[in-house]
């Protein structure tokens, strides 16, 4: 039996290697099972060291076989996702006392960092170990470890590392805690790795030898990832080759009201995160770009030297910080017998005999404000005499004409100090001051969204800890709020700060979810020993969880406690009835996480029991973090998680089963960031189609998010988005339809429903079907989606529902390589809906009404 499976094993994995191109792989098939065979774990330095950790195996030790080849078993998470982070060298695989495999890895700035496996597929928890942390004398900010390598001592773990031509090593005896490091004279002499030829090529890695089994294991995984790969890898050209020839498909469907559930109310929400310039420049109605001459190279590490103080900025005029308008905003511009101009972003759009409110901080000299066009004519101007002490000054400036490139204009004969210098439409989302951007808002508000995620993302827990985002910083008058390094690489004002958010969700009528950092830097930090994984010092923890819980007092405390009372000073006396928080976002699972998040979930569970909190599993649907996150939600019983992924299309068409095994006992489901790679009719129709089965399990799943939300075109760090814009023009994609008529056709009770369509497995999974009635309108709502290159017609039979002949029809087709799609509504009669063909590509949505 041995011999057939090994067999069969090779035979299988030749295949595969035909099948998917894995280039350079051969193998002699053995006619029995090896027993014992040699192992050998390495990394290389392609793809800037980012490909993880990769396994060969041999019978002698001559003729090496890779697993993959270069498959990666395991990847590193230290660092950003730019060209440096993430990398792994210098591995090296150590087997303990009880057969667990521990893997030691180089990263950098004076790292190096430890996961463990029982079978070499499954790993736990990374954790990141200061090489030099304990050395005294030692710089310890920029330098590199090297060469780490392991070696067992008397019960105990020797780690040796070098480092700019010095040795050094720690111990430890569990692999969690470590001795201070010392200098080891002896570690030049230890060579205790080995070195293999594959395929022509020269390796260095670690050795063993181990059971065929284990090896059969991974390869059988290997294989089974490529194939699922290989399998979501669809296109509109691959669909038209997997369905050639298939005619038209008949399909039943039934729905019987007797057999029904209750659902969530609040599926569809919105995810807002400060990335793309989704607020300053976006959302923000700020019209002036770096009103407060608080840009700095920091913003952006120094890349741009232009990007100072004086960006966006021209004219004669220079920056100086004596004597502020507050301390929290150093500088300001002095004009001298000339003016100074800011171009906005990209150029200031204005609307004809619309109203602007232009407000500054000033003092010295007379000076008159313009509106001027590209080409110097004037649409708009007004003076202001400033004392010799600082004052603000408000105007109205009215534009004569439609442009999007204009600048603002300052001028004085004399000299003239200004900060602060703003530009709002008076027309801003629901008239409010300090407001949003009235199209995007109304934009987003068209969804209907149930709730509202902010600030992030990755910009809530930033780069580094300095960088992790503070809302005390973005509160009170707007000259004395603190801006911040964006760790998407440019300046956050904090113009649009918590008290705007949480009055936003109150204008929209969704639910605030915040989400906080969980006391540790976001997993794409880059900031070094100060960044990922690190996390706050404990002795400065309690200050850290005080400000969370602060932050429940300003959101929901009487105006006669202490934050309450500044909610109440910013213009909302009533509280904002926050129900939900969010602790950390998709954070690496480490130990240093778990330590803080639990002392974070504990003193709001203590003090607040009324909050739901959103836990964190990680960025995937699978994984370590995805397992290690569920295991803390399981033990502090959380209410929701906080689940994200992005995905080809076909893997949202072949998962739109993913929730149906869900255990209904355990924490609720907020899919907190999704979206397919792509903004074609056919990423939004796979997006559609998934959504059926989130529909389908709404008693397990409560909230889902597309994730970015807004982006602005120019100025993209992530695509795709929901939401283009410019300075003129709102673009939506056709994904952002879908998830309109997602958000426009709610329901909170699911009708279970039959679908009987083909025999052919692949036509099944692209036929989604789901049946919901929304409680307050009484309404059926049928979604039908055709994700096939043939119609569907349809056959709908309703029983136990007291429908009407009253029904919306609206569908949503068109080419799905094309980005053009729109969805049309007719109002037909019940017997044409439940009959009338679904086009090839397309997504529809039958809103019926029902007898009270």
């Amino acid at each position: 039996m041995k011999v057939f499976l090994l067999r069969n094993t090779l035979k299988l994995f030749l295949v595969f290697s035909i099948l998917f191109g894995l280039s350079g792989f051969s193998i002699k098939i053995k006619e029995e099972n090896p027993g014992k065979v040699y192992l050998f774990a390495y990394s290389t330095l392609k793809n800037n060291g980012k490909n993880g950790l990769h396994f060969a195996w041999s019978t002698d030790q001559k003729n090496w076989f890779a697993i993959g080849p270069e498959f990666s078993f395991l990847k590193s998470d230290f660092g950003s996702w730019g060209p440096t982070g993430k990398s792994m060298s210098e591995v090296f695989l150590i087997q303990d006392n009880s057969g667990i495999f521990h893997c030691f890895w180089s990263v950098r700035d004076n790292v190096f960092a430890h996961s463990e496996s029982k079978d070499l597929v499954n790993w736990g928890r990374q954790n990141y170990i200061q090489g030099m942390k304990n050395f005294v004398g030692k710089e310890q900010d920029k330098s590199i470890i090297l060469n780490v390598q392991v070696s067992k001592n008397e019960g105990q773990y020797l780690i040796h590392f070098s480092e700019s031509g010095n040795n050094y090593s720690c111990a430890t005896k569990d692999f969690k805690q470590y001795t201070s490091t010392i200098i080891d004279a002896n570690a030049s002499a230890l060579k205790l790795r080995s070195e293999i030829q594959l395929q022509d090529e020269i390796l260095q890695g670690t050795m063993h030898k181990v059971d065929w089994s284990l090896v059969e294991n991974m390869i059988k995984n290997m294989e089974s990832v490529k194939f699922r790969d290989k399998q979501n890898n669809t296109s509109p050209k691959s669909d038209s080759l997997l369905f050639l020839g298939l005619k038209p498909i008949n399909v039943t469907i039934k729905i019987n009201g007797q057999n029904s559930k209750k659902i969530s109310n609040m599926l569809t929400g919105v995810f807002f995160e400060d990335i793309n310039y989704a607020a300053d420049g976006g959302l923000y109605g700020e019209l002036i770009q770096n009103r407060d001459f608080e840009y700095t190279l920091h913003d952006r590490k120094g890349s741009d030297e232009k990007w100072n103080s004086s960006m966006a900025w021209s004219g004669d005029f220079k920056i100086e910080n004596v004597n502020p308008i507050h301390a929290n905003n150093p500088n300001y511009a002095v004009i001298k017998n000339g003016s100074i101009s800011n171009s906005g972003f990209e150029g200031i759009a204005l609307k004809a005999n619309e109203k602007y409110d232009f407000s500054v901080f000033a003092k010295g000299t007379k000076a008159i404000v313009r509106l001027k066009t590209a080409s110097g004519e004037t649409l708009a101007e007004a003076e202001f005499t400033p004392s010799n002490t600082w004052k603000k000054f408000n105007l109205v400036l009215k534009s004569s004409k439609t442009v999007n490139d204009a600048h603002l204009e300052i001028s004085t004969n004399g000299e003239t100090a200004v900060d602060m210098v703003s530009l709002f439409p008076q027309k801003t989302f629901k008239n409010r001051k300090n407001g949003l951007r009235a199209d995007l808002a109304e934009t987003i508000a068209d969804m209907h969204p149930k709730f509202v995620r902010f600030p992030g993302g990755c910009v809530a827990h930033g780069d580094g800890l300095h960088n992790i985002y503070k809302w005390k910083n973005t509160i009170g008058p707007l000259e004395s709020r603190i801006g911040s390094r964006n760790i998407w690489g440019y300046h956050q004002s904090m113009g649009l700060g918590y008290f705007e958010y949480f009055q936003f969700c109150e204008d929209l009528g969704a639910e605030a979810v915040p989400v906080l950092a969980a006391g540790v830097p976001c997993q794409n930090s880059s900031d070094g020993g100060s960044g990922q994984q690190f996390g706050i010092p404990m002795e400065d923890m309690d200050e850290y969880v005080q400000d969370v819980l602060d932050l429940i007092e300003y959101a929901n405390g009487s105006i006669n406690t202490v934050w309450g009372k500044k909610r109440a000073e910013a213009g909302h006396p009533k509280p904002f009835n926050l129900k939900y928080i969010g602790i950390g976002n998709e954070d690496l699972i480490s130990d240093v996480f778990e330590e803080r998040y639990r002392m974070i979930v504990k003193a709001i569970q203590q003090k607040h029991p009324e909050i739901k909190i959103i836990g964190t599993v990680g960025p995937f649907f699978e994984g370590t973090d995805y397992r290690e996150g569920w295991k803390i939600a399981d033990d502090l019983k959380l209410p929701l998680v906080d689940e994200h992924y992005y995905q080809s299309p076909g893997w949202f068409i072949n998962n739109h089963d993913f929730y149906d095994s869900y255990d209904r006992s355990k924490s609720k489901v907020y899919l907190g960031e999704y979206a397919s790679w792509g903004n074609m009719f056919y990423n939004a129709l796979a997006e559609a189609l998934y959504l059926t089965g989130v529909e389908r399990n709404g008693d397990v799943v409560s909230m889902a998010s597309y994730a970015p939300l807004l982006a602005r075109e120019k100025h993209t760090q992530w695509n795709p988005d929901l939401i283009y814009f410019n300075g003129n023009e709102v673009k939506p994609t056709v994904n952002y339809f879908v998830q309109k008529l997602y958000g426009q056709n709610p329901g909170d009770i699911y009708i279970e429903r039959s679908v009987k369509a083909s025999d052919n497995s692949d036509v099944n999974k692209r036929i989604g079907v789901s049946a919901v009635k929304e409680s307050i309108s009484g309404d059926l709502i049928v979604k039908l989606v055709n994700v096939l290159p043939v119609s569907v017609m349809p056959s709908i039979e309703i029983a136990n529902l007291a429908t009407t002949e009253n029904t919306s029809y609206t569908v949503l087709s068109g080419n799905p390589e094309k980005t053009d799609a729109r969805p049309i509504t007719q109002n037909i009669t019940l017997k044409e809906a439940i009959s009338k063909e679904l086009p090839p590509y397309s997504f529809t949505v039958i809103r019926i009404k029902t007898k009270k």
